[in-house]
């Protein structure tokens, strides 16, 4: 149940949200390229290994060039295929191109332990849920009586 707004106190449950998505605003193509750019670098990888990953999980040719024109400003004909997304991750030991679409999305992901005491809090919930929904079915059946 939802009590009265209060226009003094905030709910401390509100979770915020991303903005509504405007017009070229979900256009981050510079940002992408320095998220590449910085996964590189942060990886103890050359980029010839990390391009050699890559074709080996996708299945074809990535070059080191093509990684380079990926992460190049100025290559703007150059555009990173989302398919290739997971394999990049991969091979840089990285999970930088999900933290950026979830910083655009207003979200945000969870690893290993993190994510199993946000299931356990939404099992919690849901428990309490459910026994608040009996409590008002007996109490109901009660009255009935």
């Amino acid at each position: 149940m939802k009590r009265p707004a209060d226009a003094l106190t905030i709910d401390l449950f509100d979770i915020p949200r991303a903005p509504a998505p405007t017009g070229g605003s979900l256009d981050y193509s510079v940002e992408l390229a320095h998220a590449l750019s910085e996964a590189l670098k942060k990886s103890p990888k050359s980029r010839y290994e990390i391009a050699a990953r890559m074709s080996e999980l996708v299945g074809h040719e990535i070059g080191k060039a093509t990684l380079d024109a990926w992460t190049a400003e100025s290559k703007t004909g150059w555009r990173f295929p989302f398919e290739y997304a997971a394999a990049f991750e991969a091979a840089c030991e990285t999970t930088c191109l999900q933290e950026l679409l979830c910083r655009k999305r207003g979200s945000r992901i969870l690893e290993g332990e993190e994510a199993l005491l946000a299931e356990l809090g939404r099992l919690d919930r849901d428990e309490q849920a459910m026994k608040q929904r009996r409590q008002a079915i007996r109490k109901y059946l009660g009255a009935k009586r």
